[in-house]
């Protein structure tokens, strides 16, 4: 039988010491987390060495990379991802490239990427997300029918956002995503956002639906391919991606319950 197991992001619980969060995330079941690499070493050491007195589990996150010059793009990228990679994650989800780069740039950090992962033996998945290579379906595509070998974190929550809908016209093009999806994060998005303020609203029924349909097809498509696990990740968000009241700034839903539902939620569901 598959295994399905679940993580919770450092990201949103950066308030809490590593030793009280990884705890937290220990009692409440989880697998492991997703996180970035700390570029402090006593921080990094303190992570690493609590994660396994807990025996949890760790995807590395990398997010870091933005500047927009090119050059200095690709020699930062290839560090971290070398950086993350000398750490030894489960795998690392990347946040590839920029949307304005061109096909040939955003081809190259790929391929700094494969190359890294030969080397190394640490998988490197490439997440769907907003500002990157693969900010929405059609850019998409043309990498993953680039690099035969490429694949995907899908949070196609970004996507929902980038073209305003539920991708109900892109069907060809999100099952091709998903048949190249190793890891997913359960974040709900809709037309006008990337996470809608709690996805057991019944006003967001349709959204978590359209979610839920891709997830399931993920799932469905790991069981044929007798894959031994599946990877989730409760990647619900802090502001900006969780709305304020105005003023107060208070959050309109609690973060932690949130993905906490996602799991039980998924958990009945496919276990």
């Amino acid at each position: 039988m598959m295994e399905i197991k679940f993580y919770v992001p450092r990201w949103g619980n950066r308030h809490s010491t590593w030793l009280a969060f990884l705890e937290k995330v220990k009692q409440a079941g989880y697998d492991g987390i997703e996180a970035n690499l700390p570029a402090d070493q006593e921080e990094r050491e303190e992570m690493l060495t609590l994660l396994k007195a807990n025996q949890l589990e760790w995807i590395g996150q990398h997010f870091e990379t933005t500047t927009a010059d090119f050059v200095a793009h690709a020699q930062q990228y290839e560090f971290r991802l070398y950086d993350l990679a000398v750490a030894k994650p489960l795998f690392i989800n990347s946040q590839t490239g920029k949307d304005f780069f061109s096909q040939t740039q955003n081809v190259q950090l790929i391929e700094i990427a494969e190359r890294i992962s030969k080397e190394t033996g640490v998988t490197i998945l490439h997440e769907t997300h907003r500002g990157k290579f693969s900010f929405c379906t059609s850019s998409t595509a043309f990498y993953l029918d680039k690099f035969p070998d490429l694949k995907l974190t899908a949070d196609f929550s970004h996507w929902c956002c980038v073209a305003e809908s539920y991708l109900q016209d892109q069907r060809e093009l999100v099952w091709k995503a998903i048949s190249r999806t190793q890891h997913f994060h359960c974040r709900v998005g809709y037309p006008g956002g990337p996470q809608v303020n709690h996805p057991a609203a019944p006003e967001w029924k349709e959204a978590l639906g359209f979610h839920l349909e891709w997830w399931d097809a993920i799932i469905q498509h790991q069981l044929e391919n007798k894959a031994k696990s599946v990877t989730i990740t409760c990647e619900f968000g802090p502001f900006p991606y969780m709305q304020q009241l105005p003023f107060t700034q208070e959050p309109l839903s609690s973060l932690w319950d949130i993905n906490l539902f996602m799991k039980a939620l998924l958990k009945e569901r496919y276990l």
